[in-house]
């Protein structure tokens, strides 16, 4: 007997949700027809492939095994078909891409009018949001593919560098500070300083960063709204720390005082992530190769 990708799909979702229930949610199942494939795995070759817990299950290394070639197949499976429909036809369809804001202030915008105007048949959907959702809507299936910081990864994802870009700091216009000045932040007055809230990847690194370097903080303002923290930032004395390639456009003197952070220098790591199991559709991955190149014209300008 011959594994179905919809067999394949269902083990794959058990393995990657540790959860026979998220699973057949997953790929609109029932829990006891998934319990009842995996089973069937496990008698035809003999071996087990998970170890069943209070609501959760383990994959065994058989399980680990057999889970890699699986997604391999899933791959194989899915380019197959797209090298068949790309001889009938062009760029169209709709993807949906997700991406921070960071993304969506700094690069969306020139992206997505070149690729309209090369792929008008395409329709495009941006979904903008923090890590953490990106991330499990990247697991489903929702996106083909999301920007977001670096973090530690996780099962189910295939990930790479998409762009390196230095952290400045963000004041009103006027600070006691030359623009585009790199600046140590242990010899600033205390801040009052606005952050993201404490589920973001950033919002770590920065602490982390403030701590072991002998930042002076006054006071701390959470607030995960981008265009809210913008606002407050030029009309305040309130600061933050952003990503240099969404502020490059700032560099122009008159909204904000910009400074790269020096002694020592921090940057950001901006990572692709896309389903282990699939490939990128030929839609999603020209839109792809556009936003790469904005970004790093956008970019450039800290060089």
């Amino acid at each position: 007997m011959t594994d179905t990708p919809r067999d394949i799909r269902m083990f794959v979702a058990a393995y990657e949700e540790r959860s026979f229930t998220a699973a057949a949610k997953r790929e609109h199942a029932t829990q006891s027809g998934v319990s009842q494939h995996i089973r069937k795995l496990e008698d035809r070759f003999g071996v087990r492939l998970f170890t069943r817990g209070a609501g959760a299950v383990t994959p065994t290394p058989a399980g680990d095994a057999y889970y890699r070639s699986c997604i391999q197949l899933l791959r194989a499976y899915q380019s197959a078909g797209t090298v068949l429909r790309d001889f009938g036809r062009g760029l169209e369809g709709e993807i949906t891409i997700g991406l921070m804001p960071t993304m969506t202030r700094c690069a969306l915008a020139p992206a997505l009018a070149r690729f309209t105007d090369q792929h008008p048949n395409v329709v495009v959907r941006i979904v903008e949001a923090y890590s953490a959702v990106l991330t499990q809507r990247v697991l489903s299936g929702e996106l083909a593919f999301a920007v977001v910081p670096a973090f530690a990864g996780a099962t189910g994802l295939k990930s790479r560098l998409f762009a390196r870009t230095p952290e400045v700091l963000v004041a009103a216009w006027g600070a006691p500070r030359e623009h585009l000045a790199p600046v140590r932040l242990a010899d600033l007055d205390p801040l009052r300083i606005i952050l993201p809230g404490a589920q973001n990847t950033r919002r770590r690194t920065i602490e982390s960063y403030c701590a072991s370097n002998g930042v002076q903080i006054d006071r701390v303002l959470e607030l995960d709204a981008m265009l809210g923290t913008l606002d407050l930032v030029a009309t305040t004395g309130w600061v933050t720390i952003l990503a240099g390639v969404m502020m490059a456009r700032d560099r122009v003197p008159g909204r904000f005082t910009i400074n790269p952070l020096a002694d020592p220098p921090l940057s950001l790591d901006l990572i692709l992530i896309e389903s282990a199991r699939r490939v990128i559709d030929p839609a999603a991955s020209a839109f792809l190769e556009v936003l790469e190149q904005e970004t790093r014209r956008i970019n450039s300008a800290w060089d």
